[in-house]
């Protein structure tokens, strides 16, 4: 399947796509979600991704911060509390879509705050809509979303094979068949005991015709990299400024240089995965004369005495006889007195 995002087409063929996720590394400041957008545009990302939700519509005031966030921030409170702090302010949408469409990268959010949420991006025409791992069962969401007809990426963090099926069924049964899944671990950072990135490539065997990508949530870009020679056509990874903010996930966010070492290494992944051809390569043509070998006498060789493993060797260079036909010399004569340490030629015998 081909999926077009903006101006960016999702294929088996096309360049991997590859989300900065700013999510809510702004820490509630305007001016550090602009730089988040210009960090990620130099970074070389597509599309730069943030949250939006009003804390009202994310939880009930009962429940509690993740292990990851009380252990990220150093302190324990009501959810609530903390993602109040991480709202975006509608009035921001147009200037931070402005300064995407200046930089040249895709805005895109994931409407965190259930229908609401999704409703106010549908506002602003957006390319594509990013479903976090934590709505994968909210099925009136994902039903609303797909109504949109606009591609869906899906995180599938914390699910189960069933959960997945159930989830591509529901956004299908709205009508829409505009699916990315991502196989993620919900854990920040994640260790590499539980990246499995063999999840995806089993989704991909359960959904042969669906693109798949990776949400990446380790340290360092090593997972995003193999991710993309299992055939992930989509990659998404957390950018901060700075790991030491104090918002929940900063501290398993990249570096806007550890971001650009991982992009450019994921450009450069189909490259050095190169086609199925098994050949040589122009440059390899050029020095195979060199470095293989030929068919060589060892010793002198009279004139009528036979070849055998005693005066003949195989040395380089490569442009004499193959050594796959020395068995075939062996016993045969030479046509003439033959100096030591040449090369055998096919007058010879």
């Amino acid at each position: 399947m081909n999926i077009k995002i903006g101006s960016k087409i999702i294929s088996p063929r096309s360049p991997v796509f590859i989300i900065a996720e700013a999510g809510v590394n702004h820490d509630g400041r305007l001016d550090l979600a602009l730089k988040l957008i210009e960090a990620a545009a130099e970074a070389g990302a597509d599309a730069v991704k943030f949250q939006t939700f009003k804390a009202e519509q994310v939880t009930t005031p009962q429940n509690r911060m993740a292990e990851y966030q009380q252990h990220n921030l150093g302190q324990t409170k009501p959810q609530i509390e903390m993602i109040r702090q991480l709202e975006m302010p509608n009035h921001w949408y147009p200037k931070l879509i402005k300064r995407c469409q200046e930089l040249g990268i895709l805005f895109m959010s994931a409407p965190h705050g259930h229908v609401e949420s999704a409703n106010l991006l549908k506002r602003f025409k957006l390319p594509a809509y990013k479903i976090a791992s934590g709505d994968l069962t909210n099925r009136p969401l994902l039903e609303h979303v797909a109504r949109f007809g606009k591609p869906i990426i899906v995180s599938t963090g914390m699910a189960t094979m069933l959960e997945v099926k159930e989830t591509v069924g529901w956004i299908k049964g709205a009508g829409n068949r505009q699916i990315i899944l991502l196989h993620c671990t919900t854990n920040y950072p994640c260790p590499p005991e539980e990246v499995n990135l063999s999840a995806m490539s089993a989704m991909q065997k359960e959904w042969p015709a669906l693109l798949m990508g990776y949400s990446d949530h380790t340290s360092g870009s090593q997972a995003a990299i193999m991710a993309v020679t299992l055939g992930a056509r989509v990659i998404e990874k957390h950018l901060t400024l700075d790991k030491k903010m104090p918002g929940p996930d900063h501290l398993a966010s990249s570096t806007p240089e550890e971001f650009k070492e991982m992009t450019k290494a994921i450009r450069h992944t189909p490259v050095i995965l190169g086609t199925a051809s098994k050949k040589p390569n122009a440059s390899e043509n050029k020095i195979s004369q060199l470095t293989r070998k030929s068919i060589a006498t060892a010793i002198a060789i009279k004139k009528g005495e036979k070849f055998t493993a005693a005066n003949l060797t195989i040395k380089r260079p490569g442009y004499g006889i193959l050594p796959k036909h020395y068995k075939s010399i062996l016993g045969k004569k030479a046509k003439r007195d033959l100096p030591g340490d040449i090369l055998l030629t096919k007058k010879d015998f």
